[in-house]
């Protein structure tokens, strides 16, 4: 019997044995079957069952008596309560409710309204690949903390990728993060202070909104257009509320798929200069673009403009790891920081196994292959909201995201908590929105919004779902909505 095939089959009995106890066949005390008894049962062999019996003792699931046999524990599941059985509380559709209906809804509900792709249009051999390289690499990689900075590895990968576009950075400009939102997460803890004000674009992506909630900071939100930020709403509201920072995708905008034109970056960057403005550009979805656009940071040289990204969108979202681009200076503080919250870099095994897979000449082809794909995805998905009566609002020039509008005087929350019931997770568009300006938009993940089901239920629903009482005040318009 194959390795794999035998590890499959121990993770088969933990889980069996994990659901009688989760389903009270089994209680705290109860002695579990021998392990001949059950291995006969099972239909494998004894030592598979011993494995099984260990790991989940390990675990604290159950535990052995000497000459007795093996028990569930009891501490491995709390006594049954009338709380356990009643319907969970409705929450509020915001971006938390979307985060959680994504993240942790079993396989069987489709998600056109999560932000990553398909598993199975992911690098998954050559992530394979590099995890059995370094399996057979040097203990320290397996047990020691990261470094400060992060894998030197994956640094020199990025500097050149850095180079490529025109930014002449330096060892002392670049660190690594957990993630691109840990990256984004320690520019905030560097630059902001309790009551600053930040300004997002309105639209924007939603976990910018929850993640700066949770600094308590005022948010502002600039209108967005199709290339880039309305910029004399820009001028205006710094003018009037005098941000420490802004926060934007310039590629392929997030959820809008628009892309910043050079004449909208120029201007940024002078507004920014003329008052003290420092700007975040998360760029997470570079690589998604047939050819590369305008960039802040390549414009400003890294000297108020921060970059963040990381390879979750592209690799992998299980192996985690963001990194941040700036002037030196902040590039030590954020360090220091990252020392302070984290004890040291990102996991040294995941920053090695994306420099692997980076370095292994495949990942030029496999973004070839994903953005082939995501060209037919969206067209496809785009004529069959049409006959839904759903319209882009640009079809963009890569990436998978569409945003759509909603037939008129419907409200995508509705909309969307109608179709969770149904098993389908929708991103509606308040919940990217400061101002609540866009009511009747969602945005579709359009490599997640090829399954037939998916238009089954939406006919359905938006059928059904009754219209808002008032029509949709002229702020909600994207492009023209308010702070």
């Amino acid at each position: 019997m194959s390795r794999r095939v035998a590890g499959k089959r121990t993770l088969d009995l933990m889980e069996a044995i994990r659901t009688r106890i989760a389903t009270r066949a089994l209680a705290a005390g109860d002695r579990l079957p021998s392990v001949r008894s059950f291995a006969a049962t099972m239909g494998v062999s004894p030592s598979t069952v011993v494995e099984a019996y260990d790991r989940l003792a390990a675990e604290g699931l159950i535990r052995a008596q000497r000459g007795s046999g093996f028990f569930v524990s009891g501490h491995a599941l709390p006594p049954l309560r009338l709380a356990d059985t009643q319907a969970p509380r409705v929450r509020a559709v915001d971006p938390f409710w979307v985060s959680r209906e994504s993240l942790d809804s079993d396989a069987a509900v489709l998600k056109p309204g999560c932000g990553w792709l398909p598993a199975d249009w992911m690098p998954n051999e050559a992530l394979r690949r590099a995890m059995r390289t370094l399996a057979r690499g040097t203990d320290d990689l397996l047990a020691y903390y990261g470094s400060t900075r992060g894998s030197l590895a994956l640094r020199r990968i990025l500097l050149n990728r850095l180079a490529d576009e025109g930014i002449a950075a330096q060892p002392a400009h670049l660190m690594l993060a957990g993630s691109g939102t840990q990256a984004l997460d320690l520019v905030c803890r560097f630059v902001l202070r309790p009551g600053d004000t930040v300004l997002i674009d309105d639209p924007c992506y939603f976990n910018f909104r929850a993640l700066l909630g949770a600094h308590q900071v005022k948010l502002v939100g600039v209108p967005y257009t199709p290339s880039g930020p309305d910029v004399e709403m820009f001028e205006a509201l710094l003018n009037a509320e005098r941000p420490r920072l802004y926060i934007t995708n310039s590629a392929l905008h997030n959820p809008t798929g628009a892309t910043l034109s050079p004449q909208c970056a120029h201007r940024l960057l002078n507004l920014a200069v003329q008052h003290d403005l420092i700007l975040v550009e998360d760029d997470i979805f570079a690589d998604f673009e047939p050819a590369p656009s305008t960039r802040l940071a390549t414009l400003d040289g890294l000297d108020r403009v921060i970059r963040i990204g990381s390879f979750s969108k592209t690799l992998s979202a299980s192996v985690r790891c963001g990194y941040i681009a700036a002037c030196a200076d902040w590039i030590e503080g954020l360090v220091d920081l990252q020392v302070a919250t984290n004890f040291g870099g990102p996991s040294p095994v995941a920053a090695e196994l994306i420099a692997h897979v980076l370095a292994g000449g495949g990942y030029r082809k496999h973004m070839d292959e994903v953005r082939q794909r995501l060209v037919r995805a969206r067209r496809e998905v785009a004529e069959r909201l049409h006959g839904l009566g759903m319209e882009p609002w640009l079809m963009p020039r890569g990436g998978f995201n569409l945003w759509c509008r909603l037939p008129a005087e419907l409200d995508a929350a509705r909309v969307a908590q109608s179709a969770r019931e149904q098993g389908i997770v929708l991103a509606p568009g308040n919940v990217f929105s400061v101002s609540h300006g866009a009511a009747d938009f969602m945005r579709f993940n359009v490599a997640h919004t090829l399954d037939p089901r998916i238009y089954q239920v939406l006919a359905d629903v938006l059928r059904n779902t009754p219209r808002m009482e008032a029509s949709r005040p002229p702020s909600a318009e994207p492009g023209r909505a308010t702070s």
